[in-house]
């Protein structure tokens, strides 16, 4: 059972709008609220069902009518002191929470029962098995008495990527015996009871000075939370209004400081180094008896900690009799314990912080320095992000793209006709994976061939099945267009009514002589995508900031730039061909500064006054976070962020390809809106490359496959680029005729005219 006692996200006032009530509800997780008047005295209780039945007994759904209009009046509660085993046996599966009210009928807490996956929320910060580990920096007492040197450090935290600081506050006299007592020596004490007394009597900020502390925190915007040694020390950290407390390994026992914690309604942690499992058992006992919301840390409790003692295995075994979530708090060298105990399902992580470990105390020994702690907070989110879940496996983004090159697929041996019966002489199995998997061949066998295939030509899963997208015309206000190579532009675009082709091009391509390609001039319209790879693993990067790679990327854009023009010359309805390119801007190991990245900026502006564009117009891509360079993911820097990017063309005098999928997983990235970036990026958007996607690293799926809605995107798109031009960009959408682009087509012609 717990006693929650965070109310104000449990109750609204009986005046409140049912407007206000109903979004409480949806806010609280909790599927109620309790209605209350000015002086607290709880009204009644409203349920989705008491709204639901209250909306069925009124004609006209006002929401904003009053609450108490709405609430259940006929309500049962228990009065503050009542036997926690009493309340217990009041809750069931069918009464699952009871408000908790004081002799004057004034709510004072809301008793429910214990979920086995309970979430624990620190202010706003969520804790829970599905939420990213909730890291703090423990400050302690490595401030050494500095009110500046906690200040220090509270800012580094930050820098570092800590969720929380955490502090220390002892009442040394109400601590310890010898302290303030005439009758009992410092002398009387041992050598190590001497030497922690005498440390942190000069290392202790005063209570003002930890209140300046906290209110720094506030100020900074980072949560502080404390450890409390004593009773007194608590009472002073209540009057500073702490959202949460730390309970050290030292007071894992000791049952009135819990009680007196967990009797606050605050969330609490606690750590259960030296102890044994019966104490550890009987502190979780108190801790329920009080209805406290807690999660307890394992912890090995010496400094440093031999690694051959910490028994990380013991998560397991702490997460069974908590029955919640778990954390480490580490007092080992180094990081790796920590990183492995996320990997081992920690959702709290607690180590020492400080910006010294010469300063005097033991603690600053077995602490971490802010550079230190920078790339522990990174690899736990590493290893967050590579944890994944343990659905049916999938191969992921670049996987499929590898699978491209490397895998094999089956293809025709011989020439096959329509109504053809496939049999074994008829396959074969080659690189690369293009087409059916080698696994499918009995499923392929004894298929009626629905069309004529030559040898090499791939099979793909519509020849095990005779439904099957197909080409039609396509009607749209706007010029548009689908992607093509030279082997198939005039066999795909004859299946349809395109007004513009856009040639995809390959390093190879760059060598082909045109005259075997184009025989006549085209009326369509013309748009040309550059290669990103080159000859020798060359990715384009027009603002490496290697000269030599550099200097070698300009070469061969100017290349690109040379072929585009001589293509032109077969579409002449196209005057300056809009050449679709990533301009580059990647690294390997990490995003870039913001100052490296206008370094970067700098050097494209220089890359590209260096290009002769008399017959083209330079349109760079909107880039994902994370692009998959030939099977390989890396960082991007540049033309991601919609208001840089529009900052950028508005200066400069650019325009853009703005490509949805790309877009979109830089939003899921950031938090931002696709939508918003749209109306930021349409006004800028010469042309536009429209496919869904999905998270952070599916990019080019099928419409309606991915995150997008596409009729808001669209609505977007119609307002802010009318006259921008558009392909469908699906992955391996050219596979089987085109049949994916026309299936993208299909869903976009009702949304975009």
């Amino acid at each position: 059972m717990i006693f929650e006692r965070d109310l104000k996200r449990l109750c609204v006032h009986v005046e409140d709008s049912l407007a206000v009530a109903l979004k409480r509800i949806d806010e609280n997780e909790e599927r109620f609220v309790a209605a209350v008047s000015e002086d607290g005295v709880l009204h009644g209780i409203l349920t989705d069902g008491d709204f639901r039945r209250w909306a069925l007994n009124n004609e006209g759904l006002d929401l904003s009518r009053p609450t108490k209009e709405a609430v259940n009046g006929d309500f049962q509660s228990i009065l503050l002191g009542t036997p926690v085993k009493k309340i217990e046996s009041l809750l069931s599966d069918r009464i699952v929470f009871m408000p908790v009210v004081d002799n004057l009928g004034r709510l004072v807490a809301i008793a429910r029962s214990r979920k086995r996956s309970e979430k624990l929320f620190i202010e706003k910060r969520e804790i829970s098995e599905s939420a990213p580990a909730f890291i703090i920096a423990e400050i302690g007492n490595n401030h050494n008495g500095s009110l500046s040197a906690a200040k220090d450090l509270v800012d580094a935290a930050i820098d570092a990527g800590a969720n929380c600081v955490k502090f220390q506050m002892r009442d040394m006299a109400e601590l310890y015996r010898s302290v303030g007592n005439s009758k009992i020596s410092l002398d009387d004490e041992d050598l190590g009871a001497q030497y922690t007394i005498d440390l942190l009597s000069r290392t202790q900020l005063s209570p003002a000075q930890m209140r300046e502390a906290f209110d720094y925190c506030r100020e900074k915007g980072i949560l502080a939370l404390c450890t409390p040694w004593d009773q007194k020390s608590l009472g002073e950290l209540e009057q500073f209004g702490m959202s949460a407390y730390k309970i050290a390994s030292a007071d894992l026992s000791n049952h009135d400081l819990l009680r007196s914690i967990a009797e606050t309604g605050k969330p609490v942690l606690v750590s259960t180094g030296m102890s044994t499992e019966v104490e550890i058992e009987e502190a979780i006992a108190v801790l329920k008896e009080c209805g406290a919301r807690f999660a307890l840390l394992h912890c090995n409790a010496t400094y440093p900690a031999p690694y051959k003692d910490i028994n990380l295995n013991y998560l397991d075994r702490l997460r069974e009799i908590s029955k919640g979530v778990v954390g480490y708090s580490g007092h080992e060298r180094g990081s790796s314990i920590a990183i492995a105990a996320v990997a081992r399902g920690a959702k709290i992580i607690e180590k020492h912080f400080t910006l010294n470990k010469d300063w005097e105390g033991n603690d600053h020994k077995v602490s971490l320095l802010p550079d230190e702690f920078k790339k522990m907070v990174e690899a736990i989110r590493h290893v967050e992000e590579a944890a994944g879940s343990s659905r049916p496996r999938t191969p992921t983004q670049g996987e499929l793209i590898n699978r491209e090159t490397l895998a094999k697929s089956l293809v025709a041996n011989i020439s096959i006709h329509p109504g053809d019966r496939i049999t074994e002489k008829h396959i074969a199995v080659k690189s690369p994976g293009r087409g059916l998997p080698p696994y499918m061949k009995k499923s392929l066998i004894g298929k009626i061939a629905q069309r004529a295939m030559k040898p090499g030509d791939f099979f793909f899963n519509n020849d095990l099945d005779e439904k099957r997208s197909k080409a039609r015309k396509y009607s749209f206000s706007r010029p548009w267009g689908i992607p093509v190579r030279y082997h198939d532009f005039l066999s795909i675009a004859s299946l349809s009514n395109p007004t513009l082709l856009e040639f995809h091009l390959s390093y190879h391509d760059l060598s082909t002589k045109l005259e075997t390609v184009f025989s006549t001039e085209f009326s369509y319209g013309l748009v040309v995508h550059s290669p990103e790879l080159f000859q020798h693993d060359h990715t384009l990067d027009l603002c490496s900031p290697n000269k030599a790679y550099r200097e070698e990327s300009i070469k061969e854009f100017q290349r690109v730039v040379e072929i585009a023009s001589e293509i032109g010359h077969y579409f002449p309805a196209t005057k300056k061909i809009p050449l679709v390119t990533n301009v580059g801007g990647f690294s390997q190991h990490e995003p870039l500064s913001v100052h490296e990245r206008q370094k970067r900026v700098d050097l494209l502006l220089a890359g590209l006054e260096k290009i002769d564009t008399r017959n083209v117009e330079i349109i760079p891509q909107t880039m994902p976070p994370f692009p998959w360079h030939f099977g390989g993911q890396r960082y991007h820097n540049l033309f991601l962020e919609p208001e840089s990017i529009r900052n950028f063309c508005d200066k400069y005098g650019y325009r853009i390809c703005f490509d949805t999928s790309h877009t979109a997983l830089w939003c899921h990235h950031s938090g931002d809106s696709i939508y918003e970036a749209a109306s930021i990026l349409g006004p800028i958007s010469a042309h536009l490359h429209i496919a869904d996607a999905s998270g952070t690293g599916e990019e080019g799926l099928p419409i309606g496959s991915g995150d997008i809605r596409f009729d808001r995107l669209c609505e977007v798109i119609e307002e802010t680029a009318p006259g921008a031009s558009f392909i469908p960009e699906i992955w391996q959408g050219h596979k089987n005729h085109g049949e994916r682009f026309w299936q993208a087509l299909d869903a976009l012609e009702g949304h975009l005219n």
